[in-house]
This record gives C-alpha cells, sequence and structure tokens, in this order.
C-alpha cells in the first residue's frame, strides 16, 4: 500500500491506517479531520456526513469523509456511544519548512473505556475499562477508570463474572484473544482482544512495578493474585498506549476484598433497581432518589457505595454519625460545594497533559471555594467530617500558582491565546503590549494619511487573509501618493500598503505568532509545575465527593422522614413501619409495613392478591438493608439489623433467549444460585418461585426450595407465593410465619389495602385482578364459570392435600402392619434419611 502508485500523502496516510487497522483514523489536513476509503463509507453512514471522492491515488478515486476539528468532541462521542474507537493523527511538523506532507502522527486513541475529555463523558457514572485474565478455573479482575485514575483488582471464581460485570458496568473490556469463554460470545459491550503473552503475571508484575516505583506488590497486598496481576498489567499497557503518555495520576493499586463487602449477584442489583430500571432508564431508581449531590464527583461515589455495601459496622458507624451532625447543616455544606468543579477529572486531565485552560481556571477556582466547605465540616462533632475537612486545602500552593499563572477568565483553546496571566513572563508581556498598540497605531497612522493625501474617506485596517492594508475608494485612487503599493483591487475600492504600514505589519504578526508560541511554551511549564501536586488534588477530590454524598444523606433523612438504622450482632432484622423508598416518592400515600425476623422466625410466607403490594414490601426490605449497609438513614420509624453477608433476590420472569434459557429456566438457574450460596446471614427474596411449570411441578418445586431454605440454607427469608398448600409449612417449622396483603371485594371490585398481617390470605382474588387490567367481560364470565366447575370437581373427587398428612381409611378388615406403622407415623417430621429407611422398613413388611 506504500508503493510510489500512491500519492506521498497517501502513503503516509495508509502508513498510519496500518498500524491502527481497528480503527477509525481521524487524519488532521488544516481544519478537518479527515477519514479516507473503508473508514470514509463508515463514517458517512454511522455519522451521516457527507461521503464525497478526492482526486485518485493507485488509479483509483479516494473515497472521502470529514468533520471539523472544533466540532470533532460532538462525532467523538457519538462514535464512542456505538462502541467505536477512534486514532487521532495531528500535524506535528512545521508546514512552512516541511517538505512534501507535514508530519504527522497518531497523538491519542479514543476507546470506549478510556475517555477523559469533559463532553464525552456521563457527569454522575464513572467510566471503566475491565480486564479479564482466566487461568485454571481462577478468574483475575482489574478495572480502571482514567478519568479519576482508581484502579483496582480481585480474583474470583468464573462463576462470579456475570454478577461482576453488572456490578462494574464497564464500558470496555480487555481479554486475552483465546478465553475460550463462551459467556463472551453474548456480551454486547465493546471488547478488545489481546495476545495471551500479554497477560503473564510474571511479565506484568515487572510493568507495574516499574509504573509505582515499588519493588513488589506486596505493599498493594497483590502478591499473592497473580491471575489478577496478569490483568492489571495487560490493562496499564492498553492505557498507555492509547493516551500517548505516561498516566502519572494511577499511582497505586488496590484490592478489593469481597469479604468487606454485602454481595449481591446480577439479578439483585437489577432487580432492585439501584442505578438503572428494569427497563434501562436512568430513573426512577435509588441512586436517582438519593442523589441530592452538589458536585458530580459526589454523584459517582454515590452510585459506587450503592454497588458496594460494606458489612463493618463500626465503618458504618462512623458514617451515620457524620450524617446525624449534617442534619441541620447539609445545606451549608452544598451551598459551599455548588461551587466546585470536577477536581477529579481535571486532575486526570493534568496527568495526561490534555487539560485546557479553563480546566485550571475551574481548579483554582474551586479550591478557593473549599475553604468554607472546610470550616463548617470541622466544626461539627464527628470524626469522619473532621478527617475529610483534612485533605481539603487551606491556602493551597496549587491555587496560588494557577492564580500566577492563568487569567481570571482564560479563553477556551490554548492555540486561541489568551490563556496565559498577565505579569508572569517579560517577554509575554512585551509581544503583548505590540499587539495591543496596534489600535492607537492604526488610527494614528491613518489620522496622517488623510492629512498627508487630502482623502477624507481614507481607512487603514487589518484582516487575517491580506493583513494591514489602506483602503480607498475608486474615485479618490488617483490622489495617492507614490509611495503606496496597491495589494488588492475591490469593486468599488484599492488597497494599499506603505514601507511604514509594512514595518509595523511584520511586526505585528511576528509579535502574534511569537505570543501564541510562547504561551504554549508556559502552558506546558504550569502543567509541568501542577504534576508533583496530582496525589494531592486526588485526595482533595475524594474528601470532596465523600462529604458531598454524606450531606446528599442528610438532606434525604431530613426531608423523606429516614431513620438511623441501629446495628447488633445478633440474627435480627427489625424494621418498624417501613417503606419502598422510590415507590412512596412517586406515590401521593404509601402504607409503611413492619417486619421482623430473627433466629426463631426466619422464614416470612407471604400470601396475598397479585397487585396487592407483595414485591413491593419485598422489595422495601432489602432496600432498607442495603441503604443502612451504605451509611443512610432509612424510610421506616425504627430499623435494627444484624450481620447480612448477601442480598439475594427471585423475582419477575424474564428470559435469556439468545443464551437459549426460557423464562423457567432463568428462574431456576437464580434459584439453584440462592440455594447453593445463601448462608444463615444472607437475606433472599423470593418472589413466586415455580410458577413457570405446570402446577403440581410448581407447586412441588416451591415446597422443596422453601424447606431448603427452612433447614439448610436458614437464611432470612421473605417467600411470596400463591401456593396456598405451602402456608402448612409454618404448622411443622417453629421459624417459619404466615403473613399476607390485605384486600377486600366490594361489589365485584377489589380494593388493595397494602397492609401486611398475620396468617394465610383467604383467596388470591386473580379474577379481580384481571378485571382491573382490562380483560373484557365476556371472558371474565367464563373464567368464573369454569372456575365454579374446577372447584366443584375438586370438592367431589375429596382430592386431599398435596402436602398433608396421608388420611388413613378405616376399613372392616384385619388392618396389615404396615398400616399401623404408617399411622403412627409423623411424615412432616422425618428427614429424608429417615423417610429412605422407613421405606425399606415397609417394603420389607410387605413381602
Amino acid at each position: 500500500m506504500t508503493t510510489p502508485q500512491h500519492t506521498p500523502m497517501m502513503q503516509q496516510y495508509l502508513a498510519l491506517k496500518r498500524e491502527h487497522a481497528d480503527k477509525l483514523l481521524f487524519y488532521r489536513m488544516g481544519d478537518f479531520y479527515e477519514l479516507f476509503y473503508d473508514d470514509a463509507e463508515k463514517a458517512s453512514r454511522l455519522l451521516d456526513i457527507t461521503l464525497t471522492a478526492r482526486g485518485a491515488s493507485g488509479g483509483n478515486p479516494i473515497r472521502m469523509a470529514g468533520i471539523p476539528y472544533h466540532a470533532a468532541e460532538g462525532y467523538l462521542a457519538r462514535l464512542v456511544k456505538m462502541g467505536e474507537s477512534v486514532a487521532i493523527a495531528e500535524q506535528i511538523g512545521d508546514p512552512a519548512t516541511s517538505k512534501g506532507p507535514v508530519e504527522r502522527k497518531v497523538v491519542r486513541i479514543v476507546t470506549p473505556g478510556t475517555l477523559t475529555d469533559a463532553a464525552l463523558l456521563d457527569d454522575k457514572r464513572d467510566n471503566l475499562v475491565l480486564a479479564i485474565n482466566l487461568h485454571k478455573g481462577v478468574l483475575g479482575l482489574a478495572w480502571l477508570s482514567l478519568a479519576s485514575g482508581d484502579f483496582k483488582v480481585m480474583q474470583t471464581g468464573v462463576e462470579e463474572l456475570s454478577s461482576e460485570l453488572e456490578r462494574l458496568k464497564p464500558a470496555e473490556l480487555v481479554i486475552p484473544d483465546d478465553t475460550g469463554l463462551a459467556v463472551f460470545d453474548s456480551i454486547t459491550m465493546p471488547k478488545k482482544k489481546l495476545p495471551p503473552w500479554q497477560f503473564d503475571a510474571e511479565s506484568s508484575q515487572l510493568a507495574l512495578t516499574r509504573h509505582f516505583g515499588t519493588r513488589d506488590l506486596a505493599g498493594f497486598g497483590a502478591d499473592t493474585l497473580p491471575v489478577a496481576v496478569g490483568a492489571a498489567g495487560a490493562l496499564l499497557e492498553y492505557v498507555k498506549s492509547t493516551q500517548g503518555v505516561n498516566p502519572a495520576h494511577i499511582a497505586q493499586l488496590a484490592v478489593e476484598d469481597a469479604g468487606e463487602l454485602i454481595r449481591m449477584d446480577a439479578a439483585t442489583r437489577r432487580n432492585l433497581e439501584l442505578t438503572e430500571t428494569i427497563r434501562g432508564e436512568s430513573s426512577p431508581t435509588l441512586a436517582s432518589l438519593l442523589d441530592g449531590c452538589a458536585t458530580s464527583m459526589g454523584s459517582r461515589l454515590l452510585r459506587h457505595w450503592l454497588h458496594h455495601p460494606i458489612r463493618r459496622h463500626d465503618k458504618l458507624a462512623r458514617r451515620l454519625q457524620a450524617v446525624r451532625a449534617l442534619l441541620t447543616r447539609h445545606g451549608d455544606i452544598h451551598a459551599q460545594l455548588r461551587e466546585v468543579a470536577d477536581i477529579e477529572r481535571i486532575t486526570a486531565r493534568i496527568a495526561l497533559r490534555s487539560a485546557r485552560p479553563r480546566d485550571l481556571a475551574a481548579l483554582r477556582d474551586s479550591l478557593n471555594a473549599l475553604s468554607g466547605a472546610k470550616t463548617l465540616a470541622t466544626s461539627l462533632d464527628a470524626p469522619l467530617l473532621a478527617e475529610l475537612a483534612t485533605l481539603l486545602p487551606d491556602n493551597s500552593p496549587v491555587e496560588s500558582l494557577l492564580r500566577a499563572a492563568i487569567l481570571p477568565e482564560p479563553a477556551t483553546f490554548l492555540r486561541d491565546g489568551g490563556v496565559i496571566n498577565h505579569g508572569l513572563n517579560a517577554d509575554l508581556d512585551e509581544l503583548r503590549a505590540i499587539q495591543n498598540d496596534c489600535g492607537d497605531f492604526l488610527l494614528a497612522l491613518e489620522a496622517r494619511e488623510k492629512e498627508r493625501t487630502g482623502i477624507s474617506t481614507l481607512k487603514v485596517e487589518f484582516n487575517r487573509v491580506h493583513g494591514f492594508y489602506i483602503e480607498v475608494s475608486k474615485a479618490q485612487s488617483v490622489n495617492v501618493p507614490e509611495d503606496y503599493r496597491r495589494r488588492q483591487t475591490l469593486k468599488n475600492a484599492e488597497r494599499y500598503i506603505t514601507p511604514e504600514l509594512k514595518t509595523f505589519e511584520d511586526k505585528a504578526l511576528s509579535a502574534q505568532d511569537k505570543s501564541l508560541a510562547l504561551e504554549k511554551q508556559l502552558y506546558e511549564l504550569v502543567l509541568d509545575q501542577l504534576a508533583p501536586h496530582i496525589s494531592e488534588l486526588k485526595l482533595i477530590a475524594q474528601a470532596v465527593a465523600g462529604l458531598d454524598v454524606l450531606a446528599a444523606f442528610a438532606e434525604r433523612a431530613a426531608n423523606h422522614n429516614y431513620v438511623e438504622p441501629q446495628f447488633v450482632a445478633e440474627t435480627q432484622l427489625d424494621i418498624v413501619a417501613g417503606r419502598h423508598p422510590v415507590v412512596e416518592a412517586e406515590v401521593e400515600r404509601f402504607i409503611a409495613n413492619d417486619t421482623r425476623l430473627a433466629a426463631e422466625r426466619k422464614l416470612l410466607l407471604i400470601t396475598g392478591p397479585n397487585m396487592g403490594g407483595k414485591s413491593t414490601y419485598m422489595r422495601q426490605n432489602a432496600l432498607i438493608t442495603l441503604m443502612a449497609h451504605i451509611g443512610s438513614f432509612v424510610p421506616a420509624d425504627a430499623a435494627t439489623i444484624g450481620q447480612i453477608d448477601r442480598i439475594f433476590t427471585r423475582i419477575g420472569a424474564s428470559d435469556d433467549l439468545a443464551g437459549g434459557r426460557s423464562t423457567f429456566m432463568v428462574e431456576m438457574t437464580e434459584t439453584a444460585n440462592i440455594l447453593n450460596n445463601a448462608t444463615d446471614k444472607s437475606l433472599v427474596l423470593m418472589d413466586e418461585v415455580g410458577r413457570g411449570t405446570s402446577t403440581f411441578d410448581g407447586l412441588a418445586l416451591a415446597w422443596a426450595i422453601a424447606k431448603a431454605l427452612i433447614e439448610k440454607n436458614r437464611a432470612y427469608t421473605l417467600f411470596a407465593t400463591h401456593y396456598f398448600e405451602l402456608t402448612s409449612l409454618a404448622a411443622s417449622y417453629n421459624t417459619v410465619a404466615n403473613v399476607h396483603l390485605s384486600a377486600v371485594e366490594h361489589k365485584d371490585r377489589i380494593v388493595f389495602l397494602h397492609h401486611v398481617e398475620d396468617g394465610p390470605a383467604s383467596q388470591s382474588y386473580g379474577l379481580a385482578v384481571a378485571q382491573l387490567a382490562g380483560v373484557p367481560p365476556k371472558v371474565i364470565r367464563e373464567a368464573k364459570r369454569y372456575l365454579t366447575e374446577l372447584e366443584n370437581q375438586s370438592a367431589a373427587s375429596q382430592q386431599p392435600d398435596l402436602f398433608s398428612t396421608p388420611r388413613v381409611v378405616e376399613v372392616e378388615a384385619e388392618p396389615h402392619p404396615a398400616l399401623e406403622r404408617l399411622r403412627d407415623i409423623d411424615s412432616d417430621s422425618l428427614t429424608p434419611r429417615q423417610a429412605l429407611e422407613l421405606l425399606y422398613e415397609l417394603q420389607k413388611m410387605t413381602k
């Protein structure tokens, strides 16, 4: 492709494209980024821009599409949302001295997971790139937010992959090209495949220690995680290759300890609608409800906390104490923080040397605004607030540097000039003075020339194309002096240049060029001076975000009547007048309900009509528990919570047709996950399990699943069902209690009371709910008629309850010893082993 058949420029383009064959190449030509050949066709289709042709190279027309460089961010944002990666080639040579095409180089690669530009990022979401490594059944994960510098790793089992993907929601995956994991085929997010050797643990450790300047990774706690280290090394090298500079703000590696967090699988995170609704919308969710943050840093931290609830009660107590202290001062804190820009992402752009002038101005003003928040946080009685306050700046050297270096209102782009402050550099001030004197000089020159020539309409002006000139009308052109040299002829005027004006022009224009070049040098020097402060700025950003979230919790607690939860070591989940936080905000009146679970009361069997509020009741208990474990007050009159290690939900009906799983298969897969992993410290929500198959199959499964949760898992369980037969479990197990959602019928209409009461429900009101949904009256009448027939048939056949104690029929003949043996058995109390032994005993008796 680089043979002499192609023009020199196209040879240069094709050489760059060969190095980035899997990306769109933005090739800078003057004021445009151009795309050629297949890239042009693809960009034309994706961005709806004009596809054209420009000349020929190698004997073929060159297909071409282009976008203005000043509008590139908008186009990049659209491409990234589509999962595309873009290589940006800029002119690095000097057009004035170049022979042939100006030298160009790919200076940056934009991929979905490595964005840092403010225009390309969602302010309220972390943008993560996740690397996945697999070795002998061990899954190593490493993820990075390039916009903040947070770099984390963990090792887990392969079966946890879907849960981790749902938790982290990465924008891009980095994987070996030989993973062999079928699950990757169904993942729609962008994937970058790298050679397997880049995931080698030994070479990755060398790369990481070289970057962090450490002897080993023991100080990070990662020395015993070789599979995760392999993923981290590959990820770091990938990020470096996309940025073209060393990401200095990635200063440490954090190992995530799953044991300190409340674990939630992918289904639970979706069903609880923490940060995204089931339909994929951002509202109404728990995050949208709680997010009263004043800064985008706070919003992102809130989302992180929601997906990372902590188990340690001492850490939670510190957060709750801080919220309590802020209950009456949250407004004052937020008033101070609303003046603060996104320090976290500005810091990242400084480290990557992509920060713009207004980023630095915003950073300067933000550091100045934090003094009030520091004073206020210090005055409140909460150790956590005092710790955060110590991280906030007081007379920051960064603020002083930026105040001296950057104009109060700098230009948007460095290329426009007007960025570096007056007084920072004497040479720059002199060059600016020359430019600023232009106006005075031109006015004086115009006055002198009018007097010298007697032409009262003469004008001295400037434009970018022709420079400085003296404009005279065609009628007066005969009166111009001999030293006037014609520069341009117009329809009604002539433009001239004089030796004096030419001398000034050379001086003024060179001053402008020199000024812009000097400003660029000084700006780079400012970035150099900021580099040692990157760690300090990251800590400031973390403190601001933490203070912001705690103040948001206090605001919600004060305005929504939330209460501080209490944590105990005992087995207990006692919620008085609990409410669903999101539903409560959407309705006019919400009915609060109690929940009491303890060692002697571990499973609640919940019955009642559809639409009666069973799912809402179950979810509200999970959300209250979750909110307590992120340090928030909760929607209840009181809440006492014991040790919780995991939250599971089996709610709703969904399928995975692409993965070959039906709705019932998905239901059973989620149920199996619960039965295999729930412990006596887990909170389990089971809603209508077994409804996806035939009546008796479903009933039998629901019965067996409930018994397993009671006998084996012994988890805190809310078990909603329409199988009334399951309510008999309360008679067999002391740890089971029946509750129901109340409803009443009035004139063939049903009224849902949404109140939880003790005991099983009397009926399910299925036909009444169908009528409310708008099912035609004729269908309802047919259903009622058929229901009556079924009930009559059931009564006539005297079909016993499937799970009731067998009824022994009295006969006049001498009873068989096996029947006598059966009379003495309490079948509900038999263990599986005892039942099998009894079966053998009865078999022997009948031979």
